[in-house]
């Protein structure tokens, strides 16, 4: 198996877990959060842009391991819809450009409405790409909602581009078995089913996922996003547990 980090969809420390996290004094939350997780998904940045000193200060409260990914803003996907975005992108890359390299991830998720546009989605990531250095540092990641994404077409596309396809739980607007544009690597977000952001996955569903991660001939990050139930840092370090390999137990002492 590859190796496999696990995260969450941002830092905030659950209190029924609190216990589980170094006391207050240790620092920030999310010094706190990096004590017991190697990698965080930042989608504050979704819905506003933060400054580079911010981010700065985030790669600074983390070990040298650690890594982030980072969700493209809204702007771009949603309202300009991957049109005339150069100085977004612009503006994008020289914010989350102070994480250094502790920017492992950039989460790509566009709106259920947006059609599969070639040129667009090229220009798209050509431009995270020439910006970030993006490749085998900094990963693209690609959560479309639209079935026109998810056709011949768009999966050359994404493959030449090395973009990775994310696998999300619930799929949203993938008409058929899921296909992987990367063989390298895997970004799964798990969401909560069937309740977005709600539910909690029991532990026969986490077995699958598990299953379905040892096959994986790259490197995966998973993400927990069912951030709503109070339960993703239980369910983290369950899929966690599972996924780490246990020493033989002998009945007698071997040789």
């Amino acid at each position: 198996m590859q190796p496999v980090t696990i995260g969450i969809a941002g830092w905030a420390l659950p209190r029924a877990d609190a216990d589980l996290f170094p006391p207050a004094g240790f620092g920030s939350n999310l010094a706190r959060y990096a004590a017991l997780f190697d990698a965080v998904e930042i989608n504050s940045s979704f819905y506003r842009p933060h400054k580079p000193e911010t981010y700065a200060r985030w790669a600074d409260s983390v070990p040298p391991g650690f890594r982030f990914a980072v969700k493209l803003p809204k702007s771009i996907t949603h309202e300009k819809r991957l049109q005339d975005i150069g100085a977004d992108l612009d503006r994008f890359a020289a914010e989350t450009g102070a994480l250094r390299e502790k920017l492992g991830w950039i989460l790509v998720q566009t709106p259920p409405s947006l059609r599969f546009d070639p040129a667009a989605a090229s220009a798209l990531f050509a431009g995270l790409s020439e910006r970030l250095g993006s490749g085998k540092r900094v990963l693209l990641a690609c959560e479309a909602r639209h079935g026109t994404w998810f056709g011949d077409e768009a999966t050359s596309m994404l493959r030449k581009m090395g973009v990775t396809r994310v696998v999300a739980d619930p799929p949203a607007g993938e008409p058929g078995p899921f296909v992987a544009t990367r063989d390298d690597a895997a970004y799964v977000r798990l969401h909560g089913s069937p309740l977005i952001y709600r539910s909690i996955y029991e532990p026969e569903r986490l077995d699958q996922v598990a299953a379905w991660l040892r096959n994986q001939r790259g490197n995966s990050l998973v993400i927990f996003d069912n951030t709503m139930s109070g339960t993703q840092v239980r369910q983290a370090r369950q899929l966690h547990a599972l996924l780490t390999p246990r020493a033989p137990v002998f009945s007698s002492p071997p040789g």
